[in-house]
């Protein structure tokens, strides 16, 4: 065996045709490599995205010269390996065609030893533009796409989201966007191997592993199956190839299971799969992570209708999580440690779930090996989204087979894998958005049929251990309430496309609320790179360039108006747009988990951005957290503390949910407040919450106070056990805009720390809402933010000192504001 990877030869791009050539890389786009010559501005600042359309309406050429050894030649067969081709392209070796491709989710591979020439070599891959492949077949038949993206999207199998989205950019990548290699192999080759488990009622675990492999000699072969566990203890098998195929298997006698994220740890396994010749030489080996577990979506009748509840390891979890988009509009930039501190703040913040979009593409093996050791479950779609596909097209269907069974069998093994979703909103748009009219009838039947009979049994086929749903959202009965209450999973968008209140969450009751969402702006840092200060007005052309959302400013500024004075500046108005998606996003969290008897899990849409951008994240392109990723923080701890506030009887309901395995005991101390901290009235009481459950802790009527009580008073709980304070809410008798606040007289005090972090020690003379720390010269993450003040009381944050800094470094660049500097 030896493989020689193509990304070591020296390689070169040029519009096809023209041999203009500039130095490129693999794997390797367009677009970048375009950048880096300077031959095109960076399509993330300004508006420079419209004057590169044309890079997508190019056919392009990469050209590259490679040295092949002696050792791939002395090997029996060799292979030309491509693992992703972004997506039209032609490739040719030493100027034989030796194929054509089509579909950017899929692995390509020639054979192609005999067009090999012993030292240098030359490959040549044509890309012919996606665009222009696909307007034709759009004007003779127009299928519906998202109305921010380029037409004729759904004709191509590239990721849906590059044509343009309602928070991304309209650049379509094209280039090798994954590795790229040479194999060679002598006498077999592994072809594929599917793991599975099986957990005894002894509590031992056996591990099972289906190989498949393809061999052209009668050289005799053995295959060796090794399990790591995760103090280093091996399990070994072998056993003869006496065919094309084998089944091995290991028994765990002491297994470590695997939990998600807050459930317990995230034990894993490394599994060797090796082929070899009975005198031990070795020609194929295959690696993997796994974990031990078992998972099941539980569907079942209850008093609310069914159930849609992801069960691990026996225990019924919530989940709590976000939805992934691709980190960046050009896949080929994206490091392991750019999805690593994305992943691990989503970790940081409780999150225990992911849904992979169904309009990006299935992620790589980085993502889902950072899952594995974060324990975030992932709920992963099938890439069609918000669109209709042709998929009466015979060739169509046959090509998007081949890209499910060569995705399900790449990620089935994987332990944080919880759910194979059919498509993104798709059901939704036949139900609702008017496809099932005119001409477009037609295509309905075949939607059926592929998410309700073909899609679900190449699964079950291939990965009969993890569960299939049609749609997102789907009640499971095709075109009928598919945003249901009563099965199923819904998205609920009311509040922002519907500019309903943040209290319309409170009406929705979902067995899985796997989208919904409300938008912010980015940090100022963030919009900086973008646009300069003279463009810094909400409907500034420059900003709204960086907003794909046609109706989100008059959205924002309805809300805000609803909720908050307006505010002075524009720098305020970007800290009002965070904290009010970090509230609105925390009402409807903190409702659903109350019920969590009822309600299974909570998806907000979206973790992250692919540009810099106004968007629903809550982590932006730069990694920086938004408002919204510090109060997940908090929505999404073990045991929440939260205020169901009545205003219409001025009632304050405490309620505790539990995601604990075991009983949680504390107390509870609650006050009514003036604004200036002089206490009217309080209490404390011992607080028990079962596992896994939710309970109303105390209820309070204040029927005495006034409207003018009202706008000088403020409800707060606090959660404490063993004496320290776990968590402080606040709940006001009025909407923010009408509380009498007055200048806090905000101090902050810095003192150093272990492990260079520095503490930061917030007071307020009175009661600061919402406080926000950021530092002028760095991004850092603070270990709480957007938290509330109550008078003459402090806050003590963490944070860690930036490389080289001193802790006056830190004092001179650390701003400190509140809701009422917002305004005042």
């Amino acid at each position: 065996m030896r493989i020689d990877q193509l990304g070591k030869g020296e390689w070169r791009l040029s519009k096809l045709g023209e041999a203009d050539w500039i130095p490129a890389t693999l794997p390797g786009e367009v677009h970048v490599a375009l950048m880096a010559a300077d031959r095109i501005p960076d399509p993330f600042v300004s508006d420079n995205e419209r004057h590169v359309q044309w890079v997508a309406e190019t056919d392009w050429e990469f050209e590259g010269r490679i040295s092949v050894s002696d050792e791939l030649l002395n090997e029996d067969r060799v292979w030309l390996e491509f693992d992703g081709l972004d997506t039209l392209a032609q490739v040719f070796l030493n100027d034989s065609l030796l194929g054509e491709t089509e579909n950017a989710f899929r692995a390509y591979a020639w054979e192609v030893k005999q067009h090999l020439n012993q030292g240098e070599n030359s490959i040549r891959i044509v890309f012919h533009s996606p665009v222009n492949y696909v307007n034709p077949l759009h004007e003779a038949q127009p299928l519906p796409s998202p109305t921010e993206s380029l037409p004729g999207g759904p004709y191509l199998r590239k990721a849906p989201c590059q044509w343009g989205w309602d928070w991304g950019p309209k650049l379509p990548p094209i280039g090798v966007w994954k590795d790229a290699r040479l194999a060679g192999y002598s006498d077999a080759k592994i072809e594929t191997v599917h793991l599975r488990q099986k957990h005894l009622f002894s509590g031992r675990v056996v591990v099972t592993a289906d190989v498949v492999i393809k061999k052209w000699s009668d050289t005799p072969l053995q295959l060796c199956l090794t399990l790591t566990d995760p103090d280093g203890k091996t399990f070994a098998t072998t056993c003869k190839m006496m065919k094309s195929s084998a089944v091995v298997e290991i028994e765990i006698p002491d297994p470590v299971l695997w939990w998600p994220n807050g459930y317990g740890e995230q034990a894993l396994y490394e599994v060797s799969v090796k082929l070899g010749t009975e005198d031990e030489v070795l020609l194929d080996q295959q690696a993997f992570q796994i974990g031990l577990r078992t998972l099941e979506l539980k569907q079942e009748k209850d008093d609310f209708g069914e159930s849609f509840t992801f069960v691990v390891n026996g225990v019924p979890i919530f989940a709590k999580g976000a939805n992934w988009i691709p980190a960046d509009s050009f896949p080929t930039r994206i490091t392991k440690d750019q999805l690593e501190r994305l992943l691990a703040d989503a970790a940081l913040a409780h999150h225990n779930m992911i849904r992979v979009w169904g309009g990006g593409f299935y992620e790589s093996e980085d993502f889902y090996d950072l899952c594995d050791q974060y324990g975030i479950l992932v709920w992963q779609d099938f890439i069609f989204s918000c669109s209709i596909y042709p998929l009466d097209d015979e060739a169509f269907v046959e090509n998007v087979r081949q890209e499910v069974i060569e995705n399900v069998r790449r990620i089935r093994h994987r332990a944080s894998l919880a759910l194979w979703c059919g498509n993104n909103e798709m059901e939704w748009g036949w139900e609702v958005w008017g496809w099932s009219e005119g001409e477009m009838l037609k295509l309905r039947e075949a939607y059926r049929r592929f998410f309700y009979e073909t899609l679900p049994a190449w699964v079950s086929d291939l990965d009969p251990d993890t569960p299939y749903w049609f749609s997102s959202p789907s009640s499971g009965r095709p075109f009928e309430n598919c945003n249901s209450n009563e099965a199923g999973d819904a998205h609920y968008w009311d509040v922002w496309h519907g500019a309903k209140p943040f209290s319309a969450y409170r009406e929705q009751y979902p067995r899985f609320m796997s989208e919904f969402g409300f938008q912010s702006l980015p940090p100022l840092k963030t919009i900086q790179t973008y646009a300069s200060e003279e463009h810094w007005n909400l409907t500034d052309y420059m900003i709204e360039y960086h907003q794909r959302n046609a109706y989100a400013s008059p959205l924002f500024m309805g809300q805000m108006a609803q909720h908050y004075m307006m505010p002075v500046d524009f720098p305020s108005l970007v800290y009002m747009t965070m904290v009010l998606q970090a509230e609105g996003i925390r009402f409807g969290v903190e409702h659903w988990r109350r019920n969590r008897h009822r309600v299974a899990g909570t998806l907000y849409w979206q973790l992250n951005d692919c540009w810099p951008v106004a968007s629903w994240s809550s982590i932006d392109y730069f990694n920086r957290w938004k408002a919204l990723h510090y109060a997940s923080r908090k929505f999404y701890a073990p045991v929440l503390l939260s205020i169901e506030d009545i205003p219409v009887s001025k009632t304050m309901k405490v309620h505790l949910t539990s995601d604990l395995l075991t009983t949680w005991t504390g107390r509870i101390t609650w006050a009514l407040q003036k604004l200036d901290g002089k206490v009217l009235d309080s209490g404390e009481l011992e607080a028990v919450v079962d596992s896994l459950s939710s309970g109303l802790m105390m209820e309070k009527a204040f029927p005495q106070l006034s409207i003018d009580d009202q706008r000088e008073t403020f409800f707060v709980a606090k959660l404490i056990q063993a004496d320290e304070v776990l968590a402080t809410q606040i709940a006001t008798f009025v909407r923010d805009k009408h509380l009498k606040l007055r200048n806090p007289q905000l101090k902050a005090y810095l003192r150093e720390a272990e492990n260079q972090e520095a503490i930061i020690e917030v007071e307020a003379f009175s009661l600061a809402r919402f406080v926000e720390l950021s530092l002028d010269d760095a991004d850092v993450v603070f270990s709480d933010n957007y938290f509330d003040v109550l008078p003459g009381e402090t806050v003590r944050v963490t944070c860690p000192l930036p490389d080289d800094w001193t802790l006056d470094d830190l004092g001179k660049s650390l701003t400190v504001f509140s809701l009422y500097d917002s305004f005042a």
